[in-house]
């Protein structure tokens, strides 16, 4: 399968998902059900997460490779940090590679929450840019690396210039692109890019959409990654969070208005937050397309 930067070249935009592995077999065996629908969308790529410690380490990899043997569809693989020594991570790679997977999304990760304490030392990559850069440097051209970019600053560095600094720093050590949190206010991801343009950082910076289906699920994910819940999404949506149909509809409108704008700007695509559910991912999908 391709590189997903060897898309670049002759598409101005592209549109793809990001899953997360289920814990039990019952929960994978519905996930390729939900995959199969997914690919008949016809997007460009689809990714999956790597969880807390890597617990569900195979089961991304098997996810990704699903997708690409049985489904023609470009996947990539998240990989973390976080628990594994460098010893284990070069291991882990070449397991990504004997699989034919050709794409790498590199994030530092965070603690799982047995071991929430938990610290790297000399033996752990510290940063997802030191992982970026073992992996350029071991596998040459073979992968394509994206990286994870924080449009409000990461929870860790509220210094927004700071954190962008670090995110150029991820480009320099091998990365090919960007794929941001999720937000709510476009204007932060429009100024995220400016920031990144003006200390030479040209990749693409793809924005990441959540849509919105459930407001007080929402409301405790964001204050765990950091991202803002804008006075507008709390003026639409609070007052509809015990109408899940209503929430959903309303759900709906505001991603199409938020990619539509999105894409008008410049942005290079949208990588969607799907939640491992078809819809409203794909009624979103066929408006903005």
């Amino acid at each position: 399968m391709k590189r997903i930067r060897d898309l670049f070249s002759h598409q101005e935009q592209t549109y793809s998902f990001e899953l997360f592995p289920p814990k039990t077999d019952k929960g994978f065996e519905n996930l390729l059900k939900t995959i199969a629908q997914l690919c008949e969308l016809n997007p460009d790529y689809i990714s999956c997460t790597y969880g807390a410690g890597g617990g569900n380490r195979d089961k991304t990899f098997d996810v990704v490779q699903h997708i690409e043997v049985q489904h023609r569809v470009i996947g990539m693989a998240h990989l973390t940090c976080v628990l594994n020594t460098k010893d284990d991570i070069k291991t882990i790679v070449d397991d990504i590679k004997a699989r034919g997977i050709r794409n790498i999304l590199a994030l530092r990760g965070d603690p799982p929450k047995d071991q929430p304490d938990w610290q790297p030392t000399d033996d752990n990559f510290k940063y997802s840019s030191e992982l970026a850069a073992f992996i350029r440097e071991k596998y040459g051209d073979y992968f394509g690396i994206a990286v994870a970019g924080f449009p409000e600053g990461h929870i860790l560095c509220p210094d927004r210039e700071k954190d962008a600094e670090f995110l150029k720093l991820k480009i320099d050590a091998g990365a090919n692109f960007v794929i941001t949190q999720l937000f709510f206010d476009n204007t932060d991801y429009f100024a995220y890019v400016e920031r990144l343009r003006k200390i030479g950082v040209d990749v693409r910076v793809i924005p990441g959409i959540l849509p919105i289906t459930n407001y007080e699920a929402l409301l405790r994910f964001s204050s765990l990654c950091g991202a803002t819940v804008t006075a507008e999404v709390e003026r639409i949506f609070a007052p509809l969070q015990d109408d899940q149909e209503a929430t959903v509809k309303a759900g709906i409108e505001f991603a199409i208005r938020q990619c539509r704008e999105l894409l008008d700007g410049g942005a290079p695509g949208i990588h969607f937050y799907c939640l491992n559910k078809v819809h409203p991912t794909a009624e979103i999908l066929q408006a903005v397309r």
